[in-house]
Order: structure tokens, then C-alpha cells, then sequence
């Protein structure tokens, strides 16, 4: 611990007011040291409450909006669309760099709250989208499959598994595929659909798969023994483009969707209709309704209402809409929700602590001014377990009067991963950047 935190530490547990104004005085003393001594110019670290660093002010904390008694920073800059994150075993920050065709580590052993730099864990991957680490392998999730690796070797790199293989449907839309690992241990993976409206032929598409953790299919999932051999990993579907999901501490899980794109509302447009899905509850061999149908409601879901049919693109007209289970909470259309984390266990106040956060890559195809969508961060209120309504987090990304597609977006989130020192990271795939938050109390 250097000494800085160290006095902070001794301070707080004493008495928090002279500890404020003590660290005040100390830092300036120490700036002016700075200020006077040659040579290279170091900056010294505002340390938070719960005994984090805060580097300077930079372009974020001058454009992006978090709440009160928070801050925000560049951790890393990378290159090769930084998607989907994962802290690793040894605490540090993984992401996978899907351009790139990397999984880098982003490491800060000297805790000034600035990446280290990226080391690079594996390379020559087909776009990968994400991580994660389970009976000592790490699983990566690819466009066309799903590899595991060993330990690491010499050269600081994972080894593949030559033994494991899980191949997955590719090409046409939605490249993007996720796993993890569910609370009974078994492997889920989304994969998106093909298109943006269509009955898809292979099952595997708009779908949330399962397989045991050596890729076999596991003997209860609702297809195992179905004679198409495509359609035993499937686990739920009639999920467009469900990026990425998560379990509750219940137990539940729980997806965001991506709802089609243009179909016209009343007023004959495509802005408004389907509401982006945030939290589907995705169960054991359910239908969530696409292509034939969307969840209505704007927000709160409750009570639920029923799917309704979209009659403007799928003429199938014996699809029962009522079978199939609506969504929990929506966004509007074309909020674009992509990666999901929950909020800090300890360190933030007590109201964050059980709350869901989602980064929303925002609207890029929509004509209408008013309904352009936000690029931010959305967290998601859950209260007991339920969720009772969503608002803001980190927002600011795009110009006002700018899609969040437009040049001039600052940037566009893309995934929620927080730690268990209090920080949460957030990757923003346009800019090739990594966000740090941390609560200082301020």
C-alpha cells in the first residue's frame, strides 16, 4: 500500500472529517514537490473511499455523465473493437479485442488506476466476442465456434485444446456469439439470427444453446433426443439477437434481445416498433416470439402483457402469439443493447449493489431526429430480485442532434464488467477504448 492510501486508510477508521481535510494538505504538499523537482512529471492520485486511485481529468470525465460521488477515466486504449469482458482469475481485466482477433489481459499491478498495456492471451481467432474461465480452461466464444484453451505457456500465451471443438452456424447476419457458464455448471452460448426477418433453417440461429462443459449435449435439455442433431443444444429460442446474458443471484436467467428492424409503426415509419427487449427470462424450451412476434409495452412489463403479432413481415398467420412469453423490461426501439454486468458487491452505495447494467450501442438506421437513441450506459433498478424500472449511468457518447453511428460520436458502449475492488469497466468498441468508474464519494 503506498503511503498516501496507507495515512487514508489509518484516518477514515478515526475520524473521516480530519481525514478529508488531512489528505487535502497532503496532496497539495506533495504537488508542490512535484511542481519544483526536475525531470519527469508524475501526478499524484486523488484516492477514493474505498481506497482506489483516481487518475487526472481527461476527455472522458469532461464528456461523459455519470451520477454524483462518481468518477470516470480512460483505464486503456486498444485496438481492434474491444467487445465483451471478463475479469480473469488473477483479478486483472480481460477483453476481447474482436477485429483483432485477440483476448488481450489489461493488466494495473501498480493500482494508479491505468492499464499497465495490453498483453496479448491468444491470437488468430476467427472475430471473438468473449470469455470465460471454467475448470481451469478458458473458453472463447468465436463467429463459427467455441474454443478452449490451457494455462498459460513461455511466451505468456493460452494453449489451445486440440481435443475440444463446439462448431457453430456463421455467415449472414448477427456474427457475434457469447457464452457462459450457468449456476449448474453447463455452457450456454447465443447465437444470433441470420437475418432480420426470417424463418430460420437451422435451429441453432436466434437461439440460447446448452452443452455440458466437454461440448456433449447434456441428457435434460428439451431437445436432446430430437432426430435433427441442431436441434438438441437448444435451450430457448425465437431470441433475435440476444448478445448477452446473465443469471440473477436467484438464479434466474435473464437476456436482452435485439428486436427486427424496420417494421413501420402507425404512422408508417420505423423508428418505434419493436421495443428493444433488456430482460427476457429465458426458460428451459420457451419461444420468445421472433420473427412472429414482439412484446408491446414500453418499460415495466408488469402486469405482463401479451406478445402481439407483426403483421408488416411474417405472413405465417397460425403462429400463436400467446404461447410464447414477452419480455420484463424494454427499451425503445433500436437502443441496441449489447453487453451486461451487475453492479460492484461492495465499496458502491448499498442502491447500486443489486442493480443490472447494460451497455446500449444506440440507434444508428433510425430517419427521425427525435427518436435517435442514446450510445450509454443503462442501469437497470432491481429491487428484491424484481426489477422496477431503469435510468441513465454513463451518457454523453453521441452530439446532440448525432446518431450514435455518426463520426462525430465521442463513443459507443459495448460491454459491463465490475470487480471486486469496486471498479467497473466499461468497453466502447468505436473508440477503441476502456472506461474506468469508480464511486469516490465526492
Amino acid at each position: 500500500m503506498n503511503p498516501l492510501s496507507a495515512l487514508s486508510f489509518a484516518l477514515r477508521r478515526r475520524a473521516p472529517g480530519i481525514a478529508a481535510l488531512m489528505l487535502l494538505l497532503l496532496a497539495l504538499a506533495v504537488l508542490k514537490i512535484y511542481a519544483a523537482a526536475p525531470g519527469p512529471v508524475a501526478y499524484l492520485p486523488v484516492v477514493s473511499r474505498a481506497g482506489l486511485a483516481l487518475p487526472p481529468p481527461d476527455s472522458a470525465s469532461s464528456r461523459i455523465t455519470v451520477p454524483a460521488g462518481f468518477a470516470i477515466r480512460i483505464y486503456a486504449s486498444v485496438s481492434g473493437s474491444p467487445r465483451l469482458m471478463e475479469i480473469g482469475p488473477d483479478g486483472e481485466l480481460y477483453v476481447a479485442l474482436m477485429s483483432a482477433g485477440q483476448v488481450v489481459r489489461l493488466p494495473d499491478r501498480n493500482r494508479d488506476g491505468l492499464s499497465d498495456g495490453a498483453e496479448v492471451v491468444a491470437s488468430g481467432l476467427n472475430q471473438p466476442h468473449n470469455l470465460e474461465w471454467h475448470g481451469g480452461y478458458l473458453y472463447i466464444a468465436q463467429t463459427d465456434k467455441i474454443q478452449r484453451f490451457t494455462g498459460l505457456g513461455g511466451n505468456g500465451a493460452y494453449t489451445v485444446d486440440p481435443g475440444f471443438l463446439i462448431s457453430l452456424p456463421s455467415g449472414g447476419g448477427h456474427s457475434t456469439r457469447t457464452l457462459h457458464f450457468g449456476p449448474d455448471g453447463k455452457l450456454y452460448v447465443s447465437v444470433g439470427s441470420s437475418c432480420n426477418v426470417c424463418v430460420e433453417s437451422d435451429p441453432r440461429r436466434a437461439a440460447i444453446l446448452r452443452f455440458n462443459p466437454d461440448g456433449s449435449i447434456p441428457a435434460d435439455n428439451p431437445y436432446a433426443q430430437d432426430a435433427n442433431v441442431n436441434r438438441r443444444p437448444v435451450w430457448a429460442l425465437g431470441l433475435r439477437n440476444s448478445v448477452d446474458f446473465t443469471w440473477t443471484p436467484a438464479g434466474q436467467l435473464w437476456a436482452s434481445t435485439h428486436g427486427s428492424d424496420n417494421i413501420l409503426d402507425q404512422n408508417g415509419q420505423p423508428d418505434t416498433r419493436p421495443p428493444e427487449e433488456l430482460v427476457d427470462v429465458v426458460q428451459k424450451g420457451q419461444n420468445y416470439g421472433w420473427p412472429y412476434c414482439y412484446t408491446p409495452v414500453n418499460g415495466l412489463n408488469n402486469p405482463p402483457q401479451p406478445e402481439v403479432r407483426d403483421t408488416s413481415n411474417i405472413t405465417n398467420n397460425t403462429f400463436d402469439c400467446s404461447t410464447v412469453i414477452p419480455a420484463l423490461y424494454t427499451a425503445p426501439a433500436h437502443a441496441a443493447p449489447i453487453g451486461m454486468g451487475w453492479g460492484p458487491g461492495v465499496e458502491w452505495p448499498q442502491e447500486y449493489r443489486d442493480d443490472l447494467f447494460i451497455a446500449l450501442h444506440g440507434s444508428w438506421n433510425t430517419n427521425n431526429p427525435a427518436n435517435y437513441r442514446d450510445c450509454k450506459v443503462e442501469r437497470i433498478l432491481v429491487v428484491g430480485g424484481q426489477v422496477t424500472g431503469s435510468v441513465d449511468f454513463a451518457n454523453g457518447f453521441r452530439a446532440p442532434g448525432a446518431k450514435c453511428g455518426d463520426a462525430s460520436t465521442y463513443g459507443r458502449p459495448a460491454d459491463v464488467v465490475a470487480n471486486a475492488r469496486g471498479e467497473m469497466f466499461i468497453s466502447d468498441d468505436k473508440s477503441n477504448r476502456i472506461y474506468r468508474v469508480i464511486y469516490t464519494g465526492n
